[in-house]
């Protein structure tokens, strides 16, 4: 039997799960935010969430 899980904490999951793919596969972030759509049945919102945790957590440090 499935357990319901607040749409957080699937936002929270699909978060952590974007950060090992992409330390482990090096694909871009937005197609890891897409799967992740997918896999965690994540709405618009959420995806926007994703989005705006990723790129407000990399300084231009990380990225050179």
């Amino acid at each position: 039997m499935a357990t319901i899980m607040p749409q957080s904490e699937l936002a929270r999951k699909a978060l952590a799960w974007i950060s090992a793919e992409r330390a482990e596969t090096g694909k871009p972030v937005s197609k890891l935010i897409e799967e992740a759509c997918v896999r965690f049945n994540l709405g618009p919102k959420d995806a926007e969430y994703l989005q705006r945790q990723l790129t407000d957590s990399e300084s231009p440090s990380e990225t050179c």
